[in-house]
């Protein structure tokens, strides 16, 4: 059973600065996806499984980088320059099949975190 445990989560205002961590049991291919209140889930970024490659959502391009520690199992989402519209539930995800680099949510997901991004 694959196990993740997200945290970084809080309350920033524009244009600061947040980072989220996700720490998994294994090593998979990893990523980022949110919902806002009313809304549905969004992709917003992913990583191989060797760190080699990542795709972003257009949305979060040049503000977001997604990076791991394959040492720790760890994925880590460092989000920049932070809107308003970037409020939502991060939610990270494993993809032991991969297709997440696509964009296409794998099969495992961890708690969600909060992140509140004050105008």
């Amino acid at each position: 059973q694959v196990q993740l445990v997200e945290s970084g989560g809080g309350l920033v205002q524009a244009g600061g600065s947040l980072r989220l961590s996700c720490a998994a049991s294994g090593r998979y291919a990893m990523g980022w996806f949110r919902q806002a209140l009313g809304k549905e889930r969004e992709f917003v970024a992913a990583i191989t499984r060797s760190g080699a490659s990542t795709k972003y959502a257009e949305s979060v391009k040049g503000r977001f980088t997604i990076s791991r520690d394959n040492a720790k199992n760890t994925v880590y989402l460092q989000m920049n320059n932070l809107k308003p519209e970037d409020t939502a539930v991060y939610y990270c995800n494993a993809d032991p099949i991969g297709t997440v680099i696509g964009g296409t949510a794998g099969a495992y997901w961890g708690q969600g975190t909060q992140v509140t991004v004050s105008a």
